[in-house]
């Protein structure tokens, strides 16, 4: 029973943090939520008991991805197009 709640919590909170991604203004703001997103997938791979796979998207998703997205915007200015 205790395992249906947490893991719809987690689902839960996926579904709001890909919503905040796809929804927001800024980038850096949408960088930050796909962070997120990413350390909640991880974490529902860990609690489904597949802690390799969540193990390596904190390496490489979270660590790796949000970095090289963080390091493009820093670069190229992260300037949307505002009409």
């Amino acid at each position: 029973m205790i395992y249906t709640v947490v893991f719809m919590i987690f689902a839960a909170l996926a579904i709001i943090m890909a919503m905040a991604t796809i929804s927001t203004k800024k980038l850096i703001h949408s960088t930050v939520y796909l962070f997120v997103l990413l350390l909640v997938f991880s974490s529902i791979f860990i609690f489904l008991g597949s802690s390799f796979i969540g193990s390596v998207e904190i390496l490489v998703y979270a660590g790796a991805i949000i970095v090289l997205i963080v390091f493009v915007l820093m670069l190229t200015g992260g300037n949307e197009d505002e009409e």
